[in-house]
């Protein structure tokens, strides 16, 4: 039901986003590349589903199966937070700011109020992560956080194409982010005759990587 919802309400959402824009005459996907799009949405989501509702417990007296919590949480979070930054003044002001702050000062955003609704928003994003974290290892260590934990958060932003120097990025783009960052690991487990150093060699080679990018891509904006 889940899924359903979420991706039928996307391929319904950009539909109708598609006809309102050609109606109004404003630049839009053609609905051929809208329905395209969307049915490879909905079919990955009805594959991922079918696939976790197969049972993942070795043990036979206990049946555990259905889409996890970490999955649909941060689906959920990243629909609001869609919302939120794409269709509401704030998130406006946002991208304002990170852009220039200087510059948004001067057009009347309080870029004060933006700066602390955003840093306190990273915090419960980040207190959430740290719950999840805790939930993963079974317990919560002294050291909990520490190695690469803020390198990896890092780069799962970077890596998704969020700008390093503010101004741009989607909450989608750190949820593919992330998931490049995990598929890192679970690749070199494949291969136990590589070191764990592997992994943040590959992970930091690939950061490396989308922040050069990233700064091309700004200079070359700056020039033109």
């Amino acid at each position: 039901m889940f899924t359903i919802v979420v991706t039928g309400g996307y391929l319904v959402y950009t539909v109708l986003k598609s006809v309102r824009a050609r109606a109004r005459g404003l630049s839009h996907d053609s609905l051929q590349l809208v329905l395209v799009r969307g049915g490879i949405i909905v079919a990955i989501g009805v594959i991922i589903t079918a696939f976790a509702n197969r049972n993942r417990n070795t043990n036979p007296f206990k049946v555990i199966n259905g889409l996890p919590w970490a999955l649909v949480i941060p689906i959920l979070l990243m629909i609001a937070c869609t919302i939120a930054i794409s269709k509401t003044t704030w998130g406006r002001h946002l991208f304002a700011t990170g852009g220039n702050a200087e510059a948004a000062r001067r057009a009347g955003i309080d870029v004060r109020h933006v700066k602390i609704t955003a840093f306190t928003l990273c915090t419960a994003f980040g207190a959430l992560g740290g719950v999840f974290l805790a939930s993963t290892t079974g317990g919560v260590q002294l050291d909990l956080g520490s190695g690469n934990i803020l390198l990896f958060a890092v780069a799962a932003a970077v890596i998704g194409g969020t700008s390093l120097f503010g101004g741009r990025g989607k909450p989608r783009d750190a949820i593919i982010g992330a998931l490049v960052i995990t598929i890192i690991p679970n690749g070199i487990g494949l291969r136990p005759s590589l070191p764990p150093s592997y992994n943040s060699i590959i992970t930091g080679g690939v950061l490396l990587i989308a922040a050069t990018v990233d700064a091309l891509s700004r200079r070359r904006s700056i020039r033109h």
